[in-house]
Order: C-alpha cells, then structure tokens, then sequence
C-alpha cells in the first residue's frame, strides 16, 4: 500500500551574482531531483528567484542550498493559496 507523499512549492530569493552562481544551486537541485525529493525546479539568476517543487522539506531545502554558500534572502511556501513567508537565518 503506497502512501501519499505531499507536494510542496516553494520560492526562494537566493543572492546569485554570477552563472557560477546560479550552476551550483542547479547542480545541488539536480542531485536532490535525482535522489527523489525535488519533483521540479527552475532557477532564474535575472530575478534571483528559485522554484521548487516536490516532497522536499523546507528546512531540508533550505540548508541544501545555503551550503553552496549563497545567501538566501527569503523564502516563501507557495503551497495551497495560503503563502507564508519567511526570512531565512
């Protein structure tokens, strides 16, 4: 018997300056993505904005990227109309 795991949308501010910038948060969604915990993602260096989808914890999310030594500026769970928004630490 399968359980259903919830999907989660979150968008993130994350301070990229550079290609190199935006590559290494792609390359740490394209692991998570491969191991099962991201469904989607898009990352927009122009906008400084992060997509993500999938069953992903925010916490989880949130230390995945913030070890490749980008900044996140915020973060917002766009999960269900309800939108709650948080700075992050």
């Amino acid at each position: 018997m399968a359980s259903e795991v919830a999907e989660h949308k979150y968008q993130l501010n994350v301070k990229m300056t550079c290609g190199g910038c935006s590559g290494a948060v792609t390359r740490v969604l394209t692991k998570a993505q491969q191991e099962g915990s991201v469904s989607s993602f898009d990352v927009d260096l122009g906008t400084q904005l992060v997509n993500v989808t999938g069953p992903i914890e925010e916490a989880v999310l949130v230390e995945k990227i913030r070890r490749t030594g980008k900044e996140i500026i915020s973060v917002t769970s766009l999960d269900d109309s309800s939108v709650a928004e948080a700075a992050a630490v």
